[in-house]
């Protein structure tokens, strides 16, 4: 695909007998009880969650006042290396507390089908974590990969794209808002009931589970009054040259199918925007519009446009982004043909029935799951009942989540291997810079002082030295891997790092 890509999921957590002020505690124990290898000392050097890619820095980010309930009472304040409890993984994964989640940000990616095995490689190191944590404590700890508790409460799963930086702002902005309003579609998990209720009825099942918690178009903020367009500006790279698109509206899919069809379109998107192609149309009301679509499970409501254009479906909008990116992109490589093919096969299923796309979709899935149930018993979709049945589909654990009832029964679309998933829980992808993060992870990690996206810091014979790694985000860095895989020891990575053009020396 042509770019580096990742996803971030942080996890819902429920510990049995526990209430909401122990949640930050047990997320914290659950990242603790990660088996090692692991390096901790998270490096931030570049990170400033406040720095717009408009072109400003805002003095302060919005925070929900709900979020209180969630702090531990009284006790004295933790500094935030304690409680994030980093754990940098040899497969050059982050694994840390976030606000009470247990978060799993998959090591960059350069194809959908490593990026597909490392998020289900997430599910099974948390799963696992949870699981020492158990039985370290004799209380039941429960994993799910979903977006909400029910109480009013979104947890996020972030996607990350590196992209150009010479991408105008206002145009990257214009373009994204009616994709993303519409891409519930397909990736939507399915939600039952409402949430934030501004919009129709709460008694009704929505595509997705994050468009309730969305009320602007466009900031820096992620914890309240979330926008469809994450504006935030740390690139991990060069930043003359790249930024970092940090999309937040979408939903914690359970399908692979899913996963990969989200991130890959979202890719192509970017690819159009990168060649100078301009936004296909405007939306009057983009949020109001993510509302809308989501709230119709027919595919048939429409939305305003802002040039006052009839009112399009969002079925009619993502056609509007496939047609160009089939005219602009296709046979660039088997991945994005792979990715123009099954978009326009998902379309044309949705448009005839969307019960043909329960293979593939969450959404679709737990509806054609639920909804027998629901009528059986004639309970409305906002019933605790359903929407406890709604968490089950995310549970993580094999032997309880209705998803995997549904995979191990042969009725969902899978796309990796059993083999790759469990091999993306130790090894990095071969063809991007999360393979040297995970080398001083699984050689090295005594030696390592800070660890991060863009580089390590590291100690030898009394002298620090930094590995810059934010030039390293083009496909050649498989060689550069190659070369440090032969180094077994601190000084064979030094002598390698000096023989590299860019590297930066002792500091």
């Amino acid at each position: 695909m042509n770019r580096l890509f990742g996803i971030e999921t942080e996890y819902g957590i429920v510990v049995e007998g526990l209430n909401t002020g122990d949640w930050l505690t047990e997320s914290m124990a659950v990242v603790r009880s990660c088996e090692g290898p692991w390096v901790s000392g998270w490096n931030y050097r570049g990170e400033d969650p406040r720095r717009d890619m408009r072109g400003f820095t805002v003095q302060n980010l919005s925070t929900n006042p709900d979020d209180a309930q969630f702090d531990p009472p009284g006790g004295p304040t933790m500094s935030r290396e304690e409680e994030r409890s980093d754990r940098v993984l040899p497969n050059g994964a982050r694994l840390y507390n976030d606000h009470g989640h247990p978060e799993y940000s998959t090591p960059e990616c350069r194809s959908l089908w490593d990026l597909v095995a490392h998020d289900r490689a997430g599910e099974r190191i948390v799963l696992a974590a949870a699981r020492r944590r158990a039985a370290e404590t004799g209380r039941a700890v429960t994993i799910y990969k979903n977006n909400t508790d029910f109480h009013g409460a979104s947890y996020g799963t972030h996607e990350c794209y590196l992209m150009r930086r010479d991408v105008p702002t206002e145009t990257l902005i214009l373009m994204l808002l009616p994709f993303f309003a519409s891409r519930c579609i397909y990736a939507g998990a399915g939600k039952a009931g409402v949430e934030n209720n501004g919009l129709g009825r709460s008694d009704l099942f929505q595509l997705s589970q994050r468009a309730d918690f969305f009320s602007v178009e466009a900031s820096v903020d992620t914890l309240h009054n979330r926008p469809l367009v994450n504006t935030r500006d740390e690139p991990h790279a060069t930043p003359r040259t790249y930024r970092r698109l940090h999309v937040i509206c979408g939903d914690a899919n359970m399908s692979e199918y899913a996963t990969a069809l989200k991130v890959g379109t979202t890719c192509l998107v970017l690819s159009l925007l990168e060649q100078g192609r301009q936004p296909p149309l405007r939306l009057a009301n983009p949020v109001q519009a993510a509302k809308a679509i989501s709230r119709d499970i027919t595919l048939k409501r429409t939305v305003e446009r802002a040039d006052g254009k009839p009112p399009i479906t969002a079925l009619e909008i993502q056609r509007l982004y496939l047609a160009e990116a089939q005219k602009y992109l296709q046979n660039s490589d088997e991945e994005t043909d792979w990715v123009l093919t099954e978009w326009q096969q998902i379309l044309d299923d949705l448009e005839k029935d969307p019960l043909m796309a329960a293979d593939r979709l969450d959404w679709v899935a737990k509806y054609q799951l639920l909804e027998p149930f629901r009528q059986a018993e004639g309970l409305k979709w906002n019933d605790p009942h359903m929407q406890s049945l709604d968490l089950a589909y995310h549970n993580v654990d094999p032997e309880e989540g209705l998803y995997y009832g549904l995979e191990q029964a042969g009725q969902m679309c899978t796309l990796v291997t059993e083999t790759r998933i469990q091999a993306a829980m130790s090894c990095p992808p071969a063809d991007t810079r999360a393979a040297l993060r995970g080398l001083f992870v699984q050689r090295f990690a005594s030696a390592v002082r800070s660890i991060g996206w863009n580089g390590v810091l590291f100690r030898y014979n009394d002298e620090d030295y930094l590995f810059d790694m934010n030039p390293l985000v083009e496909e050649n860095v498989r060689l550069l891997n190659e070369e440090f895989a032969t180094a077994r020891t601190l000084e064979d990575v030094i002598a390698l790092l000096q023989s590299q053009p860019g590297a930066e020396e002792t500091v």
